[in-house]
């Protein structure tokens, strides 16, 4: 005679308050397996049934996997902003002078990257000259005592 897993008593259910709403592939199969073992003898389930559920089983596991490989790939190709402009220290950066009263371009100047530093998710570089630059205000970068191209 066939008994029922205890694993899918409703006690063993996770609570109403729970955040997870959505089934997984581990249910799926779960629910498929009950299914297969709790079917009437004298009208099994057929086999175009069987072998759909078999092939969206495969489709979940399937989109399951590559959502997790499409995660793993953005966590790799998402660098910190301090990691992505810490190849500018040494480099020369272009930049505008504006003036503050009137908002208008005042001139261009360079400076070499000594450092670079992030702060409440706003990075900035620091020049030899002390002054503090905006990453979004850099105009042009090249080597030192090269030309810089794009002016």
């Amino acid at each position: 005679m066939n008994t029922i897993d205890s694993s899918y008593y409703l006690k063993n259910q996770p609570a109403k308050g729970s955040t997870n709403t959505s089934l997984g592939k581990d249910d799926f199969l779960k629910i498929l397996m009950a299914q297969i073992q709790n079917q009437n003898p004298l009208d099994p389930m057929k086999d175009k049934e069987f072998i759909s559920q078999m092939t969206q089983f495969s489709n979940l596991e399937q989109m399951t996997n590559m959502s997790q490989s499409m995660q793993q790939f953005l966590d790799t190709q998402s660098l910190p902003p301090l990691v992505q402009y810490s190849s500018l220290i040494g480099k020369e950066v272009t930049y505008p002078v504006i003036n503050e009263e009137t908002g208008a371009e005042e001139r261009i100047e360079k400076g070499v990257v000594a450092s670079v530093s992030q702060k409440d998710g706003s990075t900035s570089l620091e020049l030899n000259s002390g002054h503090k630059l905006p990453v979004n205000q850099i105009t042009s970068v090249s080597e030192t005592g090269e030309e810089s191209f794009g002016e």
